[in-house]
C-alpha cells in the first residue's frame, strides 16, 4: 500500500474546523467508533482522530483568521512541493486563500 503522506495527489488528511471542537469529538466517536486523542500545538488545541489503528484526520475550533466561517471538513492532498503547487493552481484559476506555511513539527500546507 501506498504511503499517503508521501504520494503526491493522494488524500492524506481530514480536518473538520467547528465552533465547539468537543461536542464534534463526543459525536463522531459515538457515530463511528473512532477514538480521539487531544494533542497540544503549538499555539492552539487539536484532537486526533484515529479509525481503527490509523489516524486519519483531527478535528479543532475554527481558528480567529477564519472567524465567520462555518464549521465545515476539509481534506488535505499530499504534493511533492506546497509552493510550486500553490502556484502552479493559481496559475489554473484557483484564489490561494492561505499561501504555503509552515505547521510546526508538520508539514507545509496551503488553502486553496
Amino acid at each position: 500500500m501506498t504511503d499517503r503522506f508521501k504520494q503526491h495527489g493522494a488524500f492524506s488528511w481530514n480536518e473538520l474546523m467547528t465552533n465547539d471542537p468537543q461536542s464534534a469529538t463526543d459525536f463522531y466517536t459515538k457515530l463511528l467508533g473512532w477514538t480521539a486523542e487531544d494533542v497540544q500545538m503549538e499555539d492552539m488545541s487539536y484532537t486526533v482522530i484515529t479509525a481503527g489503528d490509523e489516524q486519519v484526520g483531527g478535528i479543532m475550533k475554527i481558528p480567529p483568521e477564519a472567524e465567520g466561517t462555518p464549521p465545515h471538513w476539509g481534506a488535505y492532498i499530499t504534493v511533492d512541493n506546497v509552493d510550486e503547487t500553490a502556484g502552479k493552481a493559481e496559475g489554473l484559476g484557483a484564489k490561494i486563500i492561505i499561501p504555503p506555511r509552515d505547521i510546526p513539527n508538520v508539514g507545509r500546507f496551503a488553502v486553496i
